[in-house]
């Protein structure tokens, strides 16, 4: 798995080894957070972070048309869903790329190399959304075993989350750890690349059917060049899937991830699909299991054109 210079986040004793919730933190308030410590799946501890809420951190271009009726959360947890998933029907996204170079910024800067040297064998997110992920992927992998079938799971680590016992004639897992990667048992082979130094995936066009991505989203530095590359390695009619929860380290997740909520991260990473040639038009998804008492989870995908 894998914010900001001007910010000050809160104080991680061991940063590595926990991971932390981003509802709409802002840089105004990164200084005033309240953070509880809990117990994260697979022994990992996590920072509960206690926000002043949505409307503090966001961008003009977020907090335009479509947000201004998700400012605050409805009581209703069917109808929160309902709002993530309403959020890319009519995104109203603007002519240009609307990101600036320092949503991209991170608190860490550091060589991410250096961040993911030592292993992690534990999970980001708990056993519910695990679940979760794993019976979409269910859903929408074509049958187990078919030789024919090839699959990329990029950001990848010791587990992809895909079905238990799935197989495919090609599973490629790209990431930052070799000792994650090779511990991954659906994988068929695998490359240690750190993508914000260079995007450009190690394969051939028209490679893959399926690239998957989970809860690791929010640590691209150059979406725009990893999602150009996404659509260059899918076969036409492929499939991309990002999946996300609202977890992250801190310290390596961009800026504008730290700054908003899971409304807006949905647009965020359906506005990747949208402004990358190639991509129809993306869909949002709310697959969280049990809204309000354990992970949430979504999924933002696209297909290559035909």
């Amino acid at each position: 798995m894998q914010g900001l210079t001007a910010t000050r986040l809160p104080t991680l004793r061991t940063a590595t080894d926990r991971t932390y919730r981003s509802q709409s933190v802002n840089r105004a308030a990164h200084s005033s957070l309240n953070s509880v410590r809990q117990s994260a799946p697979g022994g990992a501890p996590r920072l509960v972070t206690q926000s002043p809420g949505f409307e503090g951190g966001r961008r003009h271009f977020l907090s335009a048309g479509m947000f201004a009726s998700m400012l605050a959360r409805p009581s209703s947890s069917a109808a929160y869903s309902s709002k993530i998933d309403e959020v890319l029907v009519d995104p109203g996204y603007p002519e240009k790329w609307p990101f600036r170079p320092d949503d991209f910024k991170r608190y860490d800067e550091s060589s991410d190399f250096q961040f993911y040297d030592s292993p992690r064998f534990v999970t980001h997110i708990d056993d519910n959304a695990i679940k979760a992920l794993t019976k979409y992927y269910a859903k929408v992998f074509p049958q187990a075993g078919n030789p024919e079938v090839a699959i990329l799971d990029i950001c990848s680590s010791w587990i992809s989350h895909y079905p238990k016992g799935y197989s495919a004639g090609k599973i490629s897992g790209l990431g930052m750890n070799e000792e994650e990667l090779a511990r991954n048992p659906v994988l068929t082979d695998y490359a240690v690349k750190d993508l914000n130094e260079d995007p450009k995936l190690p394969y051939d066009d028209n490679t893959f059917d399926f690239v998957t991505n989970a809860v690791s989203v929010d640590y691209l530095t150059r979406p725009k060049e990893v999602f150009e590359e996404m659509v260059r390695v899918l076969k036409p009619g492929g499939t991309a899937i990002m999946s996300f929860s609202n977890r992250c380290f801190p310290t390596k997740a961009i800026s504008i991830w730290t700054q908003t909520g899971d409304p807006d991260h949905v647009w965020i990473v359906g506005a990747y699909y949208h402004y990358t040639d190639g991509f129809s038009k993306p869909q949002g998804i709310d697959i969280s299991p049990n809204p309000g008492r354990s992970d949430p989870m979504y999924v933002v995908t696209a297909s290559k054109n035909a």
